[in-house]
């Protein structure tokens, strides 16, 4: 087997803890379902509540199938979130692991004057050795760019909405 992993990191000017709430949750599904309908037309909740073994079945746009996926981990101290994918897409295709892993890492500045979070995604794969040649091409890292990018606007116009008034 070829083992392969690719990255991408963000920062963001939201707190980890905000920014966890998000990847965290069912809610960043949700969010993407929403956000980017050139990438996923439907995310639907097979199994669970948002926790470990909870099991999605996403549909991605312009007819470029379905996979389901199954959270493995989820660990909400160390902001920690993996989700393998267990049927259809790049597994179909010859891998035999395909592993996303989110996390987002607080970042404070030296004179502590601001708070800011790292959304760090991480893609592991395994290739099958009987899988063609180029099955490990297939794997990018830019659709979670795309959904790193979408998760940043939403959390900073969370964060600027104004709060309401007492009556």
């Amino acid at each position: 087997m070829a083992i392969g992993q690719v990255l991408h990191e963000l920062e963001v000017n939201v707190s980890a803890s905000q920014a966890w709430d998000l990847y965290g949750s069912l809610e960043l599904a949700k969010l993407v379902e929403q956000a980017l309908p050139n990438l996923i037309d439907k995310v639907e909740l097979i199994q669970g509540d948002g926790g470990v073994g909870t099991i999605l079945k996403v549909t991605f746009a312009s007819g470029a199938g379905v996979h389901k996926e199954k959270f493995t981990k989820l660990d909400h101290e160390k902001r920690v979130k993996e989700v393998e994918v267990i049927e259809g897409g790049l597994v179909e295709l010859g891998l035999s692991l395909y592993r996303v892993r989110f996390e987002i890492i607080e970042k404070v500045e030296a004179d502590y004057s601001s708070r800011c979070c790292i959304i760090k995604t991480t893609i592991e794969f395994d290739v099958k050795e009987d899988a063609a040649p180029n099955t490990s091409s297939l794997v990018s890292i830019d659709p979670f760019k795309n959904i790193a990018e979408v998760a940043k606007t939403h959390l900073l116009n969370k964060q600027s909405l104004p709060l309401p008034r007492p009556s």
